[in-house]
C-alpha cells in the first residue's frame, strides 16, 4: 500500500508539473522549442517543436568547444598553448573579454571564457587558430555536426552571433550535448565551473542552474534577439542522466525556471517508472526475462510516444533494456532442432542453437539498428547471426533483437562482455 500510495502521489505531482510547463515558455511560441532526453537510455521525456528550425545563438560555442577539445586530443594544440587574438577577433561584438589585436590567451583560459563568459572574441580567435579562418572553421563545424548526427544544423560562425543561415533544432543541440559528454568526459568538468577570473575581474557562469539545481553539471546558454533565450542543461541523479534544451525563452529568468521545471518533471517521471516496476515485481510472479522485456516494451509502446500530445511530439519508444536471470535458469533447455531447409531467415544452427537477446523494439528497423550498434562489443559476435524476430504480444507486434547460432558457452561469454560495456542482455536457450 505504501508503494501504491507513492505511485499515486507521484503521478498527481507529475501531471500538475507538466500542465504548468507551457505557460513558463512565454508567449512567443514562434521561437520556442524544448526537448528532454535520458542520455543513458535515449528515452525522450519531453519534446515540443524539437525539430523546428531555431537560431542557436551562443549554443554554437558548444560545437566550437567540441572542435577545440578534438584538436587538443589530436595533438594540434595544447592546454597551455597560447592563442593569438587577431584584429578581426578583437573587434567581435559583446559578450567579450576585450583584447587588443596581438594579445594572446592560454587555451585552458579560452575554454573557461567560452563556457562561462561566452566570449565572442575568444570564439573567433579559436576558430581562426584551428581552421585558419572563421569561415573555414564554420565549414568544419558543420561537417562535424553531420558526423555527429546533427541532421538539421548549419554553422556560419564560431560564436553564434546573428546569421540567418546559422540554424539548428532543440533535438540537435541535445545530440551535441550528449556527444560532448560522451567523447570528452575529461573536459566536461569545465561546464560545471561557476566562475572565471580574467585580468582581475571575476565572471559568473550565465547558466544559473549550475550549483543551484540538484545534479546539474553544465552546459551552455545563448541569446540573440532573433533566437530568444536558449539553454542546454545536463543533470545527473542516481543512474539517470538528463539533457534538457529550452530555446526561445522570453527572458533569462523564465528560461531557467522552465528548464528547471522540465528537469524536475523528467526526474519525477523516471522515479515514478522505477516505482511502477518495483510495485509490479513485488506483486507479480517471477517471469522469464524474455517475456518481461516484451511486456515492458509493449507498455512503453502503449504510451503512444510517437503520437502528437499536448506537450508536443516525441520519437518512437527507445529500446527497453533489462538484466534479469538467464532464460535457461527458469526453464530447462530444449533440445536443438535441425535447421529448416532453404534458410528463410531462420537461425543457422551449424555452430549452436543458443541466442543472446539485446532488446525488444517497436519496429524491425529499430531492432536492426541495435544489433548493428552492439556487434562490435564482443568478438564472439563475429560469427553470430543477427536477427529481428517478430512476436505478437497482446495484440501488438514487437521485434526481438537477437544474435543467434551461438553455442551455450559463446552466448554466456557474449553476455558477460556486453554487461562489461553496460549493455543489457540475456541468453536464450534453444527453442525459446
Amino acid at each position: 500500500m505504501v508503494i501504491a500510495s507513492r505511485l499515486l502521489f507521484g503521478l498527481v505531482a507529475l501531471l500538475a508539473a507538466l500542465l504548468c510547463l507551457p505557460a513558463s515558455a512565454g508567449a512567443d511560441t514562434s521561437r520556442y522549442a524544448a526537448f528532454v532526453v535520458d542520455e543513458n537510455t535515449g528515452v525522450v521525456l519531453h519534446s515540443r517543436r524539437s525539430e523546428a528550425a531555431r537560431y542557436p545563438a551562443s549554443l554554437t560555442k558548444m560545437m566550437t568547444l567540441y572542435m577545440l577539445f578534438e584538436a587538443i586530443e589530436d595533438g594540434e594544440i595544447g592546454l597551455h598553448d597560447q592563442i593569438r587574438v587577431s584584429a578581426n577577433a578583437a573587434n567581435a561584438v559583446p559578450s567579450r573579454l576585450g583584447f587588443t589585436p596581438g594579445d594572446t590567451i592560454e587555451v585552458e583560459e579560452a575554454i573557461r571564457a567560452l563556457v562561462i563568459k561566452s566570449a565572442n572574441d575568444v570564439a573567433v580567435a579559436v576558430g581562426e587558430r584551428i581552421g585558419g579562418g572563421e569561415s573555414r572553421f564554420a565549414e568544419m563545424m558543420t561537417e562535424q555536426a553531420a558526423e555527429l548526427g546533427l541532421e538539421n544544423t548549419t554553422f556560419r560562425n564560431a560564436s553564434g552571433l546573428p546569421d540567418r543561415r546559422q540554424q539548428t533544432t532543440a533535438r540537435d543541440m541535445a545530440r551535441l550535448a550528449i556527444a560532448l559528454h560522451r567523447d570528452f568526459p575529461q573536459y566536461f568538468p569545465y561546464f560545471n565551473e561557476e566562475r572565471f577570473r580574467w585580468n582581475g575581474r571575476t565572471y559568473r557562469n550565465h547558466n544559473t542552474l549550475v550549483g543551484r539545481v540538484e545534479g546539474v553539471d553544465g552546459l551552455k546558454t545563448g541569446y540573440i534577439r532573433a533566437s530568444g533565450f536558449n539553454v542546454v542543461v545536463s543533470a545527473e541523479r542516481g543512474e539517470h542522466r538528463l539533457v534538457a534544451v529550452v530555446m526561445g525563452g522570453p527572458s533569462g529568468a523564465s528560461r531557467d525556471a522552465h528548464a528547471e521545471e522540465l528537469i524536475e518533471a523528467a526526474f519525477a517521471t523516471l522515479e515514478q517508472r522505477e516505482d511502477t516496476r518495483l510495485f509490479a515485481a513485488l506483486s507479480s510472479p517471477r517471469i522469464s526475462p524474455m517475456r518481461q522485456q516484451d511486456l515492458i516494451a509493449r507498455d512503453v509502446a502503449a504510451l503512444h510516444l510517437a503520437a502528437p500530445t499536448e506537450m508536443g511530439s516525441s520519437q518512437a519508444a527507445p529500446p527497453v533494456q533489462i538484466v534479469l536471470a538467464d532464460e535457461d535458469e527458469l526453464a530447462a533447455a530444449r533440445p536443438e532442432t535441425p535447421a529448416p531447409s532453404g534458410g528463410g531467415g531462420e537461425p543457422n544452427l551449424l555452430r549452436g542453437a543458443w541466442s543472446v537477446q539485446v532488446g525488444a523494439y517497436n519496429s524491425a528497423d529499430a531492432a536492426h539498428e541495435q544489433l548493428q550498434r552492439v556487434t562490435g562489443f564482443s568478438s564472439a559476435l563475429g560469427a553470430a547471426q543477427p536477427a529481428a524476430r517478430a512476436v505478437d504480444i497482446d495484440g501488438g507486434r514487437l521485434w526481438r533483437a537477437r544474435f543467434e547460432a551461438l553455442t551455450e558457452g559463446d552466448a554466456r561469454r557474449v553476455c558477460n562482455e556486453l554487461s562489461a560495456r553496460s549493455q543489457a542482455c540475456f541468453t536464450v536457450a534453444p527453442g525459446r
